[in-house]
């Protein structure tokens, strides 16, 4: 009997698993079932490009349609599954189907995570996930208009450089510290307000939204601390859940998302997972990470496939993102978490292109590369090699950057 294989999930992962898979060899039934209806596309752009008006729909596709149909590829879109039966190896859709499996992959990802207060839900109040929250936001995006951003993430920030661009007025509101806290280091925070001021951008640091409210069509937004801001739109970027429901309810095993082994199995063998939804081990690192990745995702569904076409080859893959706003390109390699030395190559303070270098000891962590692809470069494959840099190398501009390899 031919096997069958279903993917629950339409992005990243999917779109790479079930082609890669359909090439290694597998001759039975491949199913993608996602619950958007657009085919699966290019997800970064949304803040970028395709909100900035630049892309359309059909340039951020991650493949054409006539792809998937040459690949025998069966795509059921707008299609919600609602539980896994595990014993049955079968899947029920929200509609009442029933799909047999003998391999399973979730690729299901990541939702948005909801802001806590009164008004969230008001019309006007935006959050940025699919393909449906962008076109309403453009469909609101005039110059002069008033935008509030709550959340300084780089989902925030890109958003911010997408509207400014467009001639609308925007503020940021962030609840932490500073912007991009999470994620990255003082001197690059400050890096990226200054960039935004000097680009028109409001940014207020340590502020909390407290509660959204309208009036004559006019948004206001108040905060912990008696401010308020009025809006004609409210746009909402505090992070994503990882989509990891059907995993728990069918009784596999889960952490910071579903966790699975260096072939990307989860618990139960015959299922897989990929993409941001898992929570697996990066030998790199030497931990348990999820990652929030269009490469991750991509590298874990090769993984997959060639586990299941018999061809095993366990995933070791650098960690590596990408930002674009305005005229900047940041280009990330590796995890900085846990460093306790940074050094930077180029001017930070004055110019645009620079490259931070996050040490912990004497061994390198991380590279964040502004418009400065060489360094990028040269730390993905130093990093990858589990070599590292020499610090007085780094520290002198005028030093050949190969030379500080060690």
């Amino acid at each position: 009997m031919t096997e069958k294989c279903i993917i629950i999930g339409a992005s990243h992962a999917a779109a790479q698993l079930c082609i890669s898979l359909r090439q290694g060899g597998w001759e039975g039934p491949i199913t993608v079932i996602g619950d958007e209806e657009d085919l699966p596309y290019h997800r970064p752009p949304l803040s970028k490009d395709f909100l900035s008006g630049d892309k359309t729909l059909g340039d951020i596709l991650i493949r054409p349609a006539e792809i998937y149909e040459k690949a025998n590829i069966d795509l059921k879109l707008g299609v919600r599954v609602g539980a896994i039966n595990r014993e049955e190896k079968s899947i029920l859709t929200e509609d009442g189907d029933i799909y047999p499996y003998d391999k399973l992959v979730l690729a299901t990802g990541a939702r948005i995570r909801n802001l806590p207060v009164p008004g969230e839900d008001l019309k006007g109040v935006y959050y940025l996930r699919d393909t449906k929250d962008v076109l309403a936001i453009k469909s609101q995006v005039a110059p002069g208009k008033r935008a509030v951003i709550i959340g300084g993430g780089y989902i925030g920030l890109e958003t911010a450089a997408s509207l400014r661009k467009q001639g609308m007025e925007v503020t940021i509101l962030e609840a932490m510290p500073r912007i991009l806290q999470r994620v990255t280091a003082p001197e690059l925070s400050h890096f990226y307000k200054r960039v935004h001021q000097e680009e028109g951008v409001n940014i207020l640091d340590g502020v909390v939204a407290s509660e959204i409210s309208k009036s004559n069509d006019r948004l206001k937004v108040s905060t912990s601390c008696q401010q308020n801001f009025d809006a004609d739109m409210v746009i909402i970027g505090i992070g994503v859940i990882p989509n990891m429901e059907l995993a728990e309810m069918s009784g596999l095993t889960v952490g910071n998302g579903v966790e699975v082994n260096a072939f990307c199995q989860t618990s139960d063998s015959d299922i897989y997972a990929a993409g941001d939804v898992t929570w697996h081990f990066n030998p790199i690192y030497d931990r348990h990470v999820r990652l929030e990745s269009v490469p991750n995702a991509t590298e874990q569904a090769k993984t997959v496939a060639t586990h299941i076409n018999g061809q095993p080859k366990p995933y070791n893959s650098l960690p590596w993102f990408w930002s674009d706003q305005y005229d900047l390109k940041l280009q990330i390699a590796g995890l900085s978490d846990g460093y306790d030395e940074l050094i930077i190559r180029g001017d930070i303070e004055n110019s645009r292109e620079f490259a931070a270098f996050y040490f912990k000891g004497d061994k390198l962590l991380a590279v964040d590369a502004v418009n400065s692809p060489r360094e990028f470069m040269l730390g993905r494959m130093v990093l990858g090699k589990g070599k590292t840099l020499d610090k007085k190398a780094l520290v002198d501009d005028t030093a050949d950057l190969k030379s500080a390899v060690i």
